[in-house]
């Protein structure tokens, strides 16, 4: 059987995708077929005639068939880019939006322009909000708190990964009482689940493969940002800083949440939605 090259087995996985429906069908089947050579983005570009093996092919063919049965393309490229960092990311664990990035971005500006040192990333995930932070922000110690085996293993691995040294991992449950014996937050962040309950078997075939205990945010959605208000936003020290990150038409009833102990501030994402929450403690 003649080789086919690098060039032509994108085509044919850019084809086979999008006969399958699968949105963004081109990128997705360039970047699993320069995951599996091992090819950063120049290298693919200047080695389309480059012939590939059966083998290779045959094991490309399986990540296509994956890909087609919505599995999603983080899972299988097995990491995923945030802001200028790459995280580790698999079954177990919330995938790294780009919307995310903003919230990421309005932590670093907080805790430089007002000189915080204590932040508490809660549902941390992956870590790929109190991670970006801590690069940034060596000056800040940040606590990043996760519950699931799954998610912690992720974290687990990510922190040792960027390996700095402003960096705690607990395991605690946010809808319970904080943890003893830690410093109070001038910071805290968090992106936590907030899809209702009975929504979450309507999402997109991608999204089910993410962990429910990542997505339920419980019959009305707000669960977590209930809890956030009542048990760990008393802990903020004066004049600090909180920012969360909501579903669509969520912020309003948050900011009235969170509105008992913050001067709070309704913000849109890049794409002029309204996505977060911000606040201050006066």
């Amino acid at each position: 059987m003649t080789e086919r090259t690098l060039r032509e087995l994108a085509r044919e996985g850019s084809l086979f995708l999008t006969e399958r429906g699968v949105a963004d069908a081109a990128f997705d089947a360039r970047q699993l077929l320069a995951h599996l050579l091992s090819l950063d983005g120049t290298a693919f570009l200047l080695n389309g005639d480059r012939p590939v093996s059966g083998e290779d092919a045959a094991a490309y063919s399986a990540l296509l068939e994956r890909r087609a049965a919505g599995e999603p393309l983080q899972y299988l490229l097995g990491e995923w880019d945030f802001c200028g960092g790459t995280f580790f990311v698999g079954p177990g664990v919330l995938i790294p939006r780009p919307e995310t990035e903003q919230l990421a971005e309005t932590c670093i500006d907080a805790v430089v322009s007002r000189g915080l040192k204590t932040v508490y990333d809660l549902c941390a995930g992956t870590g790929c909000i109190g991670l970006t932070v801590a690069k940034a922000c060596p000056q800040a110690e940040v606590y990043l708190f996760e519950l699931y085996d799954g998610a912690y293993a992720y974290l687990e691995k990510n922190a040792a990964a960027f390996g700095l040294p402003n960096v705690r991992l607990v395991r605690a449950d946010v809808l319970q009482s904080p943890p003893e014996g830690l410093p109070a937050p001038e910071l805290i962040v968090s992106n936590p689940p907030y899809i209702r309950a009975e929504e979450i078997a309507g999402l997109q075939k991608e999204v089910g493969f993410e962990p429910v205990t990542a997505l339920d945010g419980g019959g009305d959605g707000f669960v977590f940002y209930r809890a956030i208000a009542e048990k760990w936003l008393p802990l903020l020290q004066k004049g600090g800083f909180v920012a969360a990150e909501c579903g669509e038409g969520q912020p309003e009833t948050v900011a009235r949440l969170f509105g008992q102990y913050l001067d709070c501030a309704v913000v849109n994402d890049l794409y002029g939605v309204s996505r977060f929450v911000t606040g201050t403690k006066v």
